[in-house]
């Protein structure tokens, strides 16, 4: 019957009023057409057999008998064994920095796939994965709107629109489609979701009208052809004009437009997904049918009028027929609508299709001109020469005038007889009656169109006066504010808009203040102003831009107990709102901003942005931070990504690279502008930062001090990975970033090689997790051709190459001493007794290994290990310093933590100093320096600094031990000091050195001195292990234990590396392996005796 109705009109009854109802403002729309968004067009399998769901429709059924029927007949109908449906995937995704345009919500479809099979029908509930996630994809879409106009391939205006088209499909996908996938509370959560991103919408859309539209009326104005322009004036040609050079006007202008997009958006929308549209009316369905039938019967009722015209219950002061007057009520909602949403036309044909005519002519003076002050208007209206004639008749708007004190006066004499409200409503708006429409205004939208419409239309009138009476210069109301009359509301329209002047606001700040007063607008109007979005569009309207970056930082800034920084506490998508606003206003307004506002812009918008950043990194968005983070202030970006670098060092390595791709690829590699932050800045900190001693989580005794060396150790090595990335092809200069990135690698790796050998100098079995975990990293890098490293001059790759096959080399030496450390160690668990031969083989073989290497290591042939000879980068000339700067812990013989005070600190500087003779430390100016560490109170800063001379600092360094500061340093970290606690060993865990002038202002890396104080400790610790092991084989009766060589080497030129202690171990060695040789030699000949 619905259906059949819908294809032929002529079935409608006028007298049957519940089916009259069904057509009253909605229609049915004839599809079958998914309703969502994102399912496109699909046309259901279940389309053929409509159980209970036609379109749009719930289908009735006459009784329960006939229902279960068709439900069985459904049923069978299907051939259904098993049902699997799968859920539609919507794919939002970030386009890297080489996407050009394409951000639209991909389109998917439901599809239902029925599969046969012997097991019986078995229908159950599916935890589908959702294709709305409640908002979340607007971020990875507002970035890479954001990315592509960065690289512009977008307008900053268009950005805005396109902000605003994707928080409305976002939001329709989500209002639309989770009835049927959440529960009733989840649905109404996701319903405020949709309406928050509905109302976010409007905000980009006026953000556009005023700030990304730009100034369209004069630049339309200068382009406009030579004949719209017409001579003489037209009232609308000057209210144009006027418009367009008066701020006031042409903002309330604006604002205008915005609400009746926003309107018509609307209704757009529910034709959309309902299927209906208003205004769906039959011919001569407004034609008064129950009032002429009334009056054919001649009935007496003086309520009720006796004559059919329009005019009639105004003229008789009566009424129509409550069914008729209720079906005027509708017709008249309807055209409220429209109006509200600015479509005059489809309101004037909606009264005509009706069989209202004249209500039309009411709605639309001067033949159905667009009177709309706009440049729009002008043109679409073309060159009005009706207009043009008639006001040369009686003068410019004086017929407008006219007209709009017959709207003033018949919306009055309608309420007087206490007609309808939409009735009243729809006259009062075309002759901004302000006090008429408020009282059907219940929502905010509605309310500030009528008070920015009614105002502007008074602000045209009164100019069009001055314009016609040649007064221009002597405008009796000013610029931008209106007049208070002093004539009461009978006058006629020769004063007009007197009549309607006092219901005007003065200034957009009492427009708002009108919107809050609960005595003249509805409560609900009042009450949306509390919302953020409504105070956003508010201070907007007002264009106080700071306030309103004040009042959105307010809403999301961390409150001050807050402890995670990275856990913002605002609105998610109000934070995405305020940082994408920010970055718009600041492209937008670049050229107009003064000096404070763009302060006040960018420190505000930084705060912002970064906490939008913040956010992203905490929901493991790390791909999209670069695209912000790359926005704001040099310090703050640096800051922020060294941040996110250290809290993500031990995830995985997809994470981290997603983090370093984000970095890599929206930031100069180098520094190229002084405000902005680059790559080479964020690791540097990254790489600086990660040297630094920290407090050990994971130790249980951070007394153990070896242990907790070796534990941060690989959180020192696990920086190294950010620069083992290959960076993108995309990137600029790709194969130059690349190599740089592994020469930064290098070099560092070599800085850490340094201190994690002297920080693993103990004799247990535990490997040096740090070093091998660098070595690891840099292994398949440096399989590469190296080419393009040699091709890099200034960073001494060579060198470094050099170095890092040292030590390569000493930790593989490292490695298997510590293995047969390890066998030696279980072994002596064990009585000997009981060691199997394979066992004791084992250890030997072990033994033997590490001898091979150590002398391998120890007599190499061409350059020695760690070669530290070098000449200095400086010219030969005085006044050139060696400075030192080293940060560690005290640790007693035991392995435990000796905590340092003022007097260990004074102490400890005396017996530094005295480490070398008084002659020496005068002629080279020593200086030491040791105090508590201010970021560890277990730790200690030791600082040292000398006078360059001739073999030390300046020229060629030959000794190859480090100089001065080395055997300072050396004799520390040995435990070797006379005038100190014995036994008590400076343990170094970061250690620099530089050259510099008399006042310190510059400093070149001098790394022969931490490289010969390596080779002062590491040189000695491998042959006192190598005599270890040669004890050990002595012992296990293997005459090959190579002694003789060790001692040799030590006699031939290592003496000198070796303190005093040392010599005395070395010497113990050799005279346990001694023994051991002679028991061996007097046993065999009692053996041959035997």
């Amino acid at each position: 019957m619905e259906a059949d109705m819908d294809t032929s009109p002529s079935y409608f009854n006028p007298e049957d009023l519940s089916s009259r109802e069904k057509y009253r403002r909605y229609r049915k729309r004839q599809s079958t057409s998914s309703t969502s968004p994102l399912f496109g067009n699909s046309v259901s399998k279940f389309s053929g057999a409509r159980l209970l769901y036609e379109g749009n429709i719930i289908q009735r059924r006459p009784n329960a008998a006939l229902l279960l029927e068709e439900i069985k007949q459904e049923a069978e109908s299907y051939d259904l064994d098993g049902l699997e449906q799968s859920a539609p995937k919507t794919k939002y995704s970030l386009k890297g920095r080489e996407s050009v345009d394409d951000h639209r919500l991909a389109e998917s479809n439901t599809s239902y796939n029925f599969a046969q099979s012997s097991q019986p029908v078995k229908l159950l509930k599916q935890e589908d994965e959702l294709l709305v996630d409640g908002g979340e994809t607007t971020f990875s879409l507002f970035a890479s709107l954001l990315d592509s106009a960065l690289q512009g391939l977008i307008p900053f205006p268009d950005l805005i629109l396109q902000f605003e088209n994707t928080c409305r499909s976002v939001s329709e996908s989500i209002r639309y489609e989770v009835g049927w996938r959440h529960r009733v509370v989840e649905d109404k959560f996701m319903q405020q979701k949709a309406k928050y991103l509905l109302d976010e919408a409007a905000s980009w859309s006026l953000l556009w009208y005023l700030f990304g539209k730009g100034n369209l009326s004069l630049s339309i104005l200068k382009e406009l052809p030579r004949d719209l322009i017409m001579c003489p004036s037209t009232s609308h040609q000057e209210a144009c004009q006027f418009v367009s050079t008066n701020f006031t006007a042409e903002l309330c202008l604006r604002i205008v437009l915005w609400l009746e997009g926003l309107a018509t958006k609307a209704l757009e929308l529910e034709k959309k997904f309902k299927g209906c549209y208003v205004g769906s009316y039959l011919p001569s369905s407004g034609v008064w049918h129950h009032t002429q039938r009334f009056l054919k019967r001649r009935i007496n009722d003086p309520s009720v009028v006796h004559h059919m015209d329009f005019d009639a219950p105004t003229r008789e002061g009566a009424q129509l027929l409550p069914d008729d007057k209720k079906q005027d009520e509708a017709l008249l909602e309807d055209v409220w609508i429209l109006l509200r949403a600015g479509h005059i036309d489809e309101a004037c044909e909606l009264c005509r299709s009706a069989g209202q005519p004249w209500r039309a002519s009411t709605l639309c003076p001067f033949g159905g001109l667009d009177i709309l002050p706009s440049i729009e208007a002008m043109a679409k209206n073309g060159k009005p020469r009706l207009l043009q004639a008639i006001e040369l008749d009686s003068g410019i708007a004086r017929q407008l005038r006219l007209w709009k004190w017959a709207c003033y006066c018949a919306s009055e004499k309608i309420a007087e007889q206490d007609g309808g409200k939409y009735e009243i409503a729809v006259y009062a708006a075309q002759c901004s009656n302000l006090k008429r429409m408020l009282s059907i205004c219940e929502d905010w939208e509605s309310a500030c169109w009528a008070m920015a419409k009614s105002w502007l239309d008074v602000q045209v009138d009164l100019h069009l006066i001055s314009f016609q009476r040649g007064r221009d210069a002597e405008k009796p109301y000013g610029d931008d504010t209106v007049g208070i009359s002093t004539r009461g509301p009978s006058a006629g329209p020769e004063i007009w808009p007197d009549h309607v002047v006092d219901q005007q606001p003065r200034d957009f700040p009492s427009l708002l203040q009108k919107l809050h007063s609960g005595e003249i607008v509805h409560e609900a109007v009042s009450k949306a102003c509390k919302e953020q979005h409504r105070q956003i569009e508010m201070n907007l309207m007002l264009c106080d831009i700071p306030y309103l970056l004040d009042l959105i930082w307010l809403w999301i800034s961390p409150s001050e107990d807050e402890q995670n920084g990275l856990r913002p506490h605002g609105d998610p998508q109000l934070i995405r709102f305020g940082a994408h606003l920010s970055l718009l206003l600041r492209y937008l307004l670049d050229d107009e901003m003064k000096d404070a506002f763009k302060e006040k812009l960018m420190t505000v918008g930084d705060n912002i942005l970064q906490m939008y950043a913040m956010f992203l990194f905490s929901e493991h968005h790390e791909e999209l931070v670069g695209v912000y983070a790359s926005q704001i202030t040099r310090h703050y970006c640096i800051d922020l990504f060294v941040e996110m670098m250290e809290l993500r060092l031990n995830s995985s390595i997809q994470i981290k690279h997603k983090l370093f791709r984000s970095a890599i690829e929206y930031l100069p590699f180098s520094m190229e502008d002084q405000s902005k932050a680059s790559f080479e800045d964020i690791i540097e900190r990254v790489l600086s930062r990660s040297r630094e001693m920290k407090a050990s989580k994971y130790v249980e005794k951070p007394s153990d001090v070896a242990e907790q060396h070796r534990v941060q150790s690989l959180q020192k090595a696990m920086a190294i990975q950010w620069l083992c990335f290959t960076p993108p092809t995309t990137v600029s200069d790709f194969e130059t970033i690349s190599a740089k990135l592994l020469i930064r690698a290098l070099i560092h790796s070599n800085i850490l090689f340094r201190e994690f050998a002297l920080i693993s100098m103990w004799r247990i079995p535990k490997m040096p997790i740090g070093a091998h975990m660098l070595l690891s990293f840099l292994a398949e890098p440096l399989k590469q051709p190296k080419e393009a490293l040699l091709s890099f001059d200034d960073y001494n790759v060579l060198e470094n190459l050099h170095e890092f096959e040292d030590w390569r080399e000493y930790y593989s030496c490292d490695a298997t001493y510590r293995s047969w450390l390890k066998l030696e160690w279980e072994n002596s668990a064990v009585p000997p007794a009981d060691l199997s031969s394979e066992e004791k083989e084992m250890a030997i073989v072990a033994a033997r290994e590490t001898l091979n290497s150590s002398l391998s290591l120890l007599l190499r042939e061409g350059t020695p290990w760690l070669n530290a000879i070098e000449n200095c980068p400086l010219e030969l000339t005085s006044g050139i310093f060696l400075d030192l700067h080293a940060y560690g812990m005290l640790c007693l013989p035991s392995g435990e933590c000796l905590c340092p005070d003022a007097t260990l600190c004074t102490t400890l500087t005396s017996a530094l100093y005295n480490s070398v003779s008084e002659e020496e430390a005068l002629k080279r100016q020593l200086m030491v320096n040791v105090s508590v560490s201010l970021t560890n109170n277990d730790c200690l800063e030791v600082s040292l600094r000398c006078l360059a001379i001739e073999g030390d600092g300046l020229g060629l360094h030959e000794s190859n031990d480090g100089g001065l500061l080395a055997t300072v340093m050396a004799a520390g970290f040995k435990g070797e000091l006379a005038r100190f606690q014995a036994g008590v060993s400076l343990e170094i865990s970061r250690m620099d050195a530089w050259y510099s002038d008399s006042d310190g202002s510059f400093q070149i890396p001098a790394t022969y001195v931490v490289k010969g104080l390596c080779r002062k400790c590491c040189l000695p610790e491998i042959i006192l292990r190598s005599m270890q092991v040669s004890v050990s084989l002595a012992e296990s009766g293997e005459s090959n234990d190579h002694h003789d060589e060790l001692i040799e080497l030590v006699a031939s030129g290592m003496l000198r590396l070796f303190s005093q202690q040392q010599l005395q171990e070395f010497l113990l060695f050799e005279r346990h392996c001694s023994l051991y040789k002679m028991e061996l030699r007097e046993e065999e000949p009692s053996a041959v005796d035997d």
